[in-house]
């Protein structure tokens, strides 16, 4: 061998025996097996399996949620106060006990000596609205009245898309969960400067209701964050909007989480049902370790109150067939909600109803999950075929633009 190859092998060598560092430019690692994938991220170094086959979570799978929700100064935990004037919110399944001048998870209710208040008040929501035309970006659009005839001539005047009219968008800031991956992450900042008094982004519910009794207006979809925290708003203003629809077309929708109360959950799907709206809930993942690790919150809890309220708007929805009452997504997070988290969401829904649509969406790196790549066409493939041989018969790609070759799943 020649003396300048035998350099070249000898740096090489030397190279990987440095292997961690040659290795995370390109890969992140598993700090509990030792794998490296491009779909272990540096957020949450704890592969799926790994996560999955955990009595306790390993410390690097909470460590990042705290750092970041610590900058923002928000609670890092929901809140367990017994002390003093203690106050326990109902409104989902964290039940945040809070002390007095205590925030709760979401960043949104506080004990106000004694009285748990909304901190910029109930006649005001935390984040914005818009308009956006017929067709949109909505999860449920494959089965949605404005997108096709489905509900026509009930709860849509045209067959196909309602060319000319809008969908009132409303945006709330807070959320029960700390994704990692969130899609929609400024709804936090929105939280954590509404808690030091800095409100940058609000409107009022009057001025919710007025615009959303436009005739050109058609549905209102509550969003963000999640509608869970703003539930009062939300549920006041589609009252009043139902009440003086005058027999114009108001579908309310929702896109959530799912963790709400069940008796708001039941009221909030009873406005959908009666309007032709339909309840759009966000499964992370089956697995309680995988959920928790993502999500920040009690997973256990946070799976079983998801199954609960599924259950809820599910029958509800068996005296509505067109359109579906509830449709049940799933970010197709790469190394996370892998085939078994599919498998697992996907039979509890044909269990339950095999015509309930269940939309599997592609997954854009952002947040604090920036270094995992988007979704793979192989993921996305398997995940349809193994929900259909779950036996539902409505399964659906969502943001199919995104779907890439970077890994096999």
């Amino acid at each position: 061998m020649r003396s300048g190859e035998t350099l070249i092998i000898s740096a090489a060598h030397a190279l990987l025996e440095s292997a961690g560092d040659w290795w995370s430019v390109i890969m992140g690692r598993c700090v509990v097996c030792g794998k490296y994938s491009v779909t272990v991220s540096s957020s949450l170094p704890v592969c799926a399996g790994c996560l999955r086959a955990s009595q306790d979570l390993p410390k690097a799978a909470r460590s990042r949620h705290d750092e970041y929700r610590a900058a923002l100064g928000l609670p890092t935990s929901p809140p367990e106060s017994t002390k003093g004037n203690y106050k326990r919110c109902q409104l989902c399944v964290n039940e945040c006990s809070l002390g007095e001048g205590e925030a709760g998870y979401c960043g949104l209710w506080v004990n106000e000596k004694g009285v748990l208040r909304f901190n910029i008040g109930l006649d005001k929501a935390l984040g914005f609205w818009y308009l956006d035309p017929h067709p949109t970006n909505c999860v449920a659009a494959p089965v949605c009245p404005a997108n096709t005839h489905r509900g026509h001539p009930k709860y849509t005047e045209t067959r196909g898309v309602e060319t000319g009219y809008y969908n009132l968008a409303v945006f709330f800031g807070g959320c029960s969960l700390d994704c990692l991956f969130c899609q929609n992450y400024e709804h936090k900042e929105l939280a954590a400067n509404a808690l030091r008094g800095r409100i940058k982004r609000s409107f009022t519910t009057s001025e919710l209701v007025k615009t959303a009794l436009d005739p050109k207006v058609t549905c209102i979809c509550y969003f963000g964050g999640d509608p869970g925290p703003h539930s009062p708003h939300a549920i006041g203003v589609s009252r009043e909007v139902l009440k003086r629809a005058g027999g114009r077309i108001k579908r309310v929708c929702w896109e959530t989480n799912g963790l709400q109360n069940p008796r708001i959950m039941e009221v909030m799907a009873g406005l959908s049902l009666e309007s032709g709206g339909i309840v759009k809930i966000d499964w992370k993942a089956w697995s309680p370790q995988v959920y928790e690790a993502l999500t920040g919150v009690n997973g256990v809890k946070a799976v079983e109150r998801i199954k609960s309220n599924v259950r809820l708007v599910g029958e509800l929805g068996l005296t509505r067939r067109d359109p579906p009452l509830l449709v049940v997504s799933t970010l197709l997070v790469p190394g996370y909600v892998d085939l078994h988290e599919v498998r697992g969401i996907a039979e509890f829904l044909s269990n339950l109803n095999r015509e309930i649509p269940y939309v599997l969406l592609a997954f854009h790196p952002t947040h604090l999950m920036r270094d995992l790549p988007t979704t793979s066409y192989s993921h996305a493939i398997k995940s349809v075929r193994i929900a259909r041989e779950a036996g539902l018969k409505e399964v659906y790609i969502g943001n199919e633009w995104l779907l890439s070759n970077a890994y096999e799943a």
